[in-house]
């Protein structure tokens, strides 16, 4: 499976800043270990490939470092020339592993970070500058013209409310999720198919829900290409999650989405989204046993 990754693991935050980043290049160093995963640099999305998805007084804003005190705080994170490099290698790593995955005989690849769901047209929010699954989805119609219909399973904890905005009047993109109820974003966007479910559900409750609705996505989408939000935030250690997935039930929600889209023949770009457990070491190894599953290795 071919992986794709930013180099840009450090930069300004405030003394005390709880962001994970050390994540991101732990995740890269265990995935170049891995012999089913070959780790690609990812490329740089271009102001114009941005502009598919975001306003042009937005992208100035964050192009110059004009972004207003409000805004920051909506984003969670301070501006730096180094933020809005990672972030566009973050949507340049989704877009590059959209069409590895199209391409690709495995029919999957996927983003080392990503799942910048709450990134809105006009706005960023919740640690996410830039939205990559639309970006990636409309580079793609773009490049491609027989390539229109798409699925996002969105499995982070929190619902994917920029995604939602940015997709709700596109009739061949199909958004599904499952989300922790009583969470961010507390102003929902709604989806074409979500389910949220109470503080402490469990892994038999989720992986029956998910199993339930996760074919009726299928059916109701007929994609061509499904974007995979495999959040490790769900997990019972997560201090953002409030669900109580265990890892062996994360590990089963990775093994059931691969199987039913590898089932329906739909290729697979896959995004590792949230995950914010302390110790970090608990949210990369459950990204790595991701990884592990959609290349095969588990």
């Amino acid at each position: 499976m071919r992986a794709f990754a930013h180099d840009v693991y450090t930069y300004p935050l405030p003394e005390g800043h709880r962001f994970p980043l050390p994540k991101y290049r732990l995740v890269r160093e265990a995935a170049e270990a891995e012999p089913s995963i070959s780790v690609h640099p990812a490329p740089e999305a271009s102001w114009a490939e941005l502009a598919r998805t975001h306003t042009p007084a937005y992208l100035e804003r964050v192009r110059t470092g004009n972004l207003e005190r409000r805004a920051q705080l909506a984003l969670g994170l301070p501006w730096s020339a180094e933020l809005v490099t990672r972030s566009r290698r973050a949507v340049g790593a989704t877009m590059a592993a959209a069409r590895a995955a199209l391409d690709d005989p495995g029919g999957i690849a996927a983003n080392l970070g990503g799942g910048t769901h709450h990134a809105f047209p006009d706005e960023g929010r919740g640690f996410c500058v830039f939205n990559d699954v639309v970006t990636a989805l409309r580079a793609l119609r773009s490049e491609r013209a027989a390539i229109r219909r798409f699925l996002v399973v969105d499995l982070d904890v929190h619902q994917g409310d920029g995604t939602h905005m940015c997709l709700c009047e596109d009739p061949e993109a199909f958004t599904f999720s499952i989300n922790g109820f009583h969470n961010y974003p507390f102003r929902r966007v709604p989806g074409d198919l979500e389910l949220d479910l109470p503080d402490g559900t469990g892994d038999e409750c989720y992986l029956a829900e998910l199993g339930r609705l996760l074919p009726e996505a299928v059916e109701r989408s007929h994609p061509q290409l499904a974007f995979v939000l495999a959040g490790a935030d769900p997990y019972e250690g997560d201090r953002l999650g409030r669900l109580a997935l265990t890892k062996v039930g994360l590990a089963a929600r990775d093994r059931y989405v691969r199987d039913t889209l590898r089932a329906a023949s739909i290729p697979v770009c896959l995004t590792l989204a949230g995950g914010y457990a302390e110790p970090i070491e608990h949210t990369v190894e459950i990204n790595v046993t991701t990884l592990r599953t959609y290349s095969g290795a588990a």
